[in-house]
């Protein structure tokens, strides 16, 4: 597709903005390195091979290059970046160790391996290049997203949003609300973490052998080491310098080890808190907890519910993070669903009911689900099942021997395999880089005998199932906060856990973290003659359905499709309609009524396909389905989406039976969500900006193997945020990056155009599904490229705005009222402190009200900010947002345009092609 032709403007146009002069938030200062003479240093290794030895090491990290390494801060002397082959840690129990992944830190001092002369701090003096020179007291300043130092931007490089330095962010406004956080504070008790480099004269290649050298010298070293084969961390500083002796075990050759010291860090470092992390892990499997995945479990507390099969294993997540407050231990009580199954059994199931299509039903319902294998509770994604393939085939080990895996499993693990003509799945570990040397697995294949799947089962889903899962997993804030609590005091009672982590100095609060948050002003709801301010709970359910929305489109020729068993509710449903539109403002025409003589497939989609062709004036097709059918849905959706375009609508007979006020409720419902698919518009709120355009983006991966991920872009076309514009693109499975956006946002802002006759000034995007991983990737890539297609329009340099969405997170909110009594905190809440990033712009905003359990807040991370909106305005802004998604009435998680991409994205997903272009300034997806 060819990028859109400049658009000229009528009548003169705004000036464009100087080149390299932004308003709002200043742009990301660049560290750059002290002019002096580069310096050789030894190469380091990915993060992955640091923890592999302690079962980390199936997550490994991208190695860095010597220009990624970053410098650290109070430098004395110019430092050329470090590099390091890859590495493995070993501590005195001989157990891997993480060191630190490069990323930022204060390093109080930096040397070169020479003599230290004096006790190493903020003013001491140290040799650097020959010459003394007094390292200054170094300041903290608020580092860049990079973990590394990065070049000169290049020319139309945008600037990122900056953090504010703590103490110094704009109060906002709001009522004071004491809040708890499921964070507790870590204090370090060390002066400093002291990195040392350590050489083999003559050189020994095998790292293991390097490690058993060091180990011999603990007289020396401490019992306390993080060594990764070069680098090696203390809490203790060694004389300098530092020669040890040992022997090559293969030829007794005397070998020369040299230990020289490199950098002096804060023990808040983040280069320290790589490490800090494996040795809280050890913490947990002190405390006998079974790590699955990146979380740990305790089975033997299992609760069982026999009557459905399942086990839920309660557990925690947990990790050391730095934030603006300093160093927190981040924990939250979690639960997993095991089946009391095995996937044999559940292949034996499916024989049963699918015998001639067994096969390709074993591989539909299997294929994308996560199973746990018991012997070594690790998790897997089933790929693919070979079929081929039996529990009497044999595979080669590490070694090299050739053994079955009957008799693998029965010499490893002690289990006997009992049905050998069992298939195998397989699964394929996603690319990564692995230690030099290491023979990296090209497939994973597993014993169903041996795998048990997770999660509810959707073969036998119900709702009372459902319902007494969730209740087992759901936990009010004051059960949520006990179990916290219970953790860190089975850590503080046990010598071994405590003494763990204060072998490097490190000791937690006996609390959680409790800080000052505040509770957003309430809105204003606007309807077409009336406004006003929602009760606490903000839901206006009543209000929208007994007064007239801002807007509604009058349903003048809608056909209604139901099949003729289904003729009396088809009746009834209509009379329903006419009697409760009048209150909401609508107006309902009878419908063209098509009865079908059965509900197959083929019978919809003929009769549909016929109708809408012979008939073009049709504003709406309603159709009712006996009961819950994808695969109807589906084709329904595709023939009114794209090959024949009009707004469309399903019903699913059982929700209509019942009593006749289920009906009501539920006819008032869909009659609101038929107006806003015909354009219409529900309610309202005070938007101050003026010529504002907002835009959601978010992207729908398939659970099915190649199938083609989905980008959901939804745009504002009017200054009171009620007219959308949507458009799908699609792209390479599994790839999260958009890479049509420019084609997207000129679309959007050439309709804005031909609707308000001027272009927005201000533009918001709402970027939702990204990781921290991926937040530079947004601020280089996508934000360029949407800032490429302003160049379609003459004149035109609008400013702009990108919040990242980030709903996936494991921060819970709780006031604390009166006798330690805690509750869900009230709609608004946010908090902008002590626990945000020290990297970005970002806050926690809690914008609904959770119904039951504890309520998750929402982080919002600003990468951009060119247009002068302070962090106020920007909560302000994003709280509104969060009352305008028109198939609620109340406040959801996320903005509204965040929610209807989302849709839009699985609607796209639904039907495997771009919807209609005629259908883009409706709401169809809804």
């Amino acid at each position: 597709m060819e990028p859109p032709r400049p658009f000229r403007l009528p009548g003169p146009g705004p000036a464009p903005a100087p080149p390299g002069r932004l308003r709002g938030l200043p742009g990301r200062a660049q560290r750059l390195p002290q002019p002096g003479p580069p310096e050789l240093r030894p190469s380091l290794a990915p993060l992955s091979a640091l923890l592999c030895g302690l079962g980390l090491g199936e997550r490994p990290c991208p190695a860095l290059e010597a220009r990624d390494w970053p410098l650290g801060r109070g430098t004395a002397g110019a430092v050329e970046a470090l590099a390091r082959p890859s590495p493995e840690v070993e501590d005195d129990k001989g157990a891997a160790v993480a060191a630190a992944h490069p990323t930022r830190g204060r390093i109080l001092w930096q040397g070169r391996g020479a003599t230290l002369l004096g006790p190493p701090g903020r003013d001491a003096a140290v040799p650097s290049c020959g010459k003394t020179c007094t390292a200054a007291a170094p300041t903290l300043h608020p580092p860049g997203p990079r973990p590394s130092l990065p070049p000169a931007p290049a020319p139309g490089t945008p600037p990122a949003a900056s953090r504010l330095a703590p103490g110094t962010k704009p109060a906002v406004k709001g009522t004071a609300l004491a809040v708890g956080l499921n964070s507790v504070k870590i204090h370090c008790q060390n002066e400093a973490v002291y990195q040392y480099h350590v050489t083999f004269s003559p050189e020994v290649e095998c790292r293991s052998t390097r490690f058993a050298m060091l180990k011999e010298h603990r007289a020396v070293t401490g019992d306390v080491t993080a060594f990764d084969g070069s680098i090696l961390y203390l809490p203790i500083l060694l004389p300098q310098p530092v020669s040890l002796k040992a022997q090559r075990r293969s030829n007794w050759e005397e070998i020369t080890i040299t230990i020289q010291i490199t950098k002096v860090l804060e023990p808040s470092s983040d280069l320290c808190i790589p490490f800090y992390n494996v040795v809280f892990r050890r913490v947990m499997r002190i405390l006998d907890m079974k790590l699955v995945g990146r979380n740990f479990f305790e089975p033997t507390q299992a609760t069982i519910l026999q009557h459905y099969r399942l086990q839920i294993w309660p557990g925690y997540s947990v990790s050391i993070r730095k934030k603006d407050g300093g160093l927190f231990l981040l924990v939250d009580a979690i639960h997993k669903v095991i089946r009391s199954d095995s996937v044999l059994n559940f292949m034996h199931t499916i024989y049963k009911q699918s015998l001639s299509s067994f096969q390709d039903e074993c591989t539909k319902q299997l294929v994308g689900n996560v199973v746990i294998t018991r012997y070594n509770n690790r998790t897997y994604r089933i790929d693919d099942i070979d079929w081929n393939k039996t529990p009497r085939d044999s595979f080669t080990l590490t070694s090299g021997e050739e053994i079955t895996f009957v008799d693998y499993y029965s010499k490893a693990y002690g289990i006997t395999i009992r049905e050998l003509d069992q298939p195998l799945l397989v699964h394929r570990p996603r690319e990564k880089q692995t230690p030099e040397g290491k023979r990296r697995l090209d497939m994973v294949l597993l014993v169903p005998e041996l795998t048990f799947m997770t999660g509810v089962p959707e073969i036998r889903k119900d709702s009372r199932m459902v319902k007494d899962v969730t209740r087992e997993m759901l936990q009010s804030p004051r059960q949520h906060y006990m179990r916290l609590t219970s953790l860190l005091r089975r850590i503080k009672d046990s010598p071994e856990a405590s003494g763990e982590l204060m072998r490097w100095g490190l000791s937690l609060d006996p609390d959680i973290h409790r800080t000052q948050g505040r509770v957003l002003p309430a809105e204003r709801i606007n309807l077409r003659h009336s406004s006003f301010v929602p009760a606490e709970d903000l839901s206006w359910n009543k209000e929208v359905t007994r007064e007239a929305s801002i807007s509604a489109i009058a349903m003048n020729y809608w056909l209604l499709v139901y099949p003729k068993r289904l003729q009396d509710l088809a009746k009834d449903l209509v009379a329903a309609m006419e009697s409760v539109c009048g209150p909401i403002g609508m107006h309902v025409s009878r419908p063209a009524l098509v009865e079908l003589q059965d509900d197959r497939i083929e019978t919809y989609a003929k009769t549909i396909r016929s109708v809408l062709g012979s008939e073009d004036k049709v504003q709406l097709l309603l159709c009712i389905i006996s009961s819950s059918r994808e695969d109807l849905y589906g084709v329904i959706k595709k023939l009114c989406c794209v090959q024949s375009p009009v707004p469309s609508q399903v019903i699913n007979a059982q929700t209509l039976m019942g009593q006749s006020g289920k009906m009501r409720s539920v006819v008032q419902k869909v009659l609101l969500q038929m107006n806003c698919k015909l354009g219409g518009e529900l309610w309202g709120v005070d938007i101050p900006l003026k010529q504002l355009m907002v835009i959601g983006m978010d992207v729908y991966h398939g659970r099915s193997k190649g199938m083609r991920s989905v980008i959901g872009f939804v745009a504002s076309m009017n200054h009171v945020l009620t007219k959308w514009y949507s458009r799908v693109v699609f792209q390479m499975p599994h790839q999260e990056i958009a890479d049509s956006l420019r084609l997207c946002l000129a679309d959007a802002l050439q309709h804005f155009h031909e609707m308000n006759h001027c272009l927005p000034k201000k533009i918001v995007v709402y970027r939702d599904g990204v990781s921290d991983s991926q937040l530079d990737t947004v601020l280089k890539y996508e934000i360029p490229q949407m800032q490429k297609c302003f160049d379609t329009f003459e004149n035109y340099q609008p400013s702009m705005v990108v919040m990242v969405v980030q709903k996936q997170i494991s921060t819970n909110f709780y006031t604390v009222e009166h006798a330690e009594q805690f509750a869900s905190p009230p709609p608004g809440t946010v908090i902008d402190h002590t626990v945000t990033s020290s990297d970005w712009q970002d806050f926690f905003l809690l914008a609904h009200r959770s119904r039951q359990g504890c309520s998750i807040p929402t982080r919002y991370v600003c990468v951009l900010n060119t247009a002068n909106l302070s962090c106020e305005h920007l909560q302000r802004l994003t709280f509104k947002l969060c009352h305008l998604y028109w198939n609620w009435p109340g406040t959801v998680r996320v903005p509204a345009p965040c929610k209807y991409a989302h849709k839009l994205a699985f609607s796209g997903q639904v039907l495997h092609h771009e919807p209609s272009a005629q259908l883009c300034d409706k709401l169809f997806f809804l």
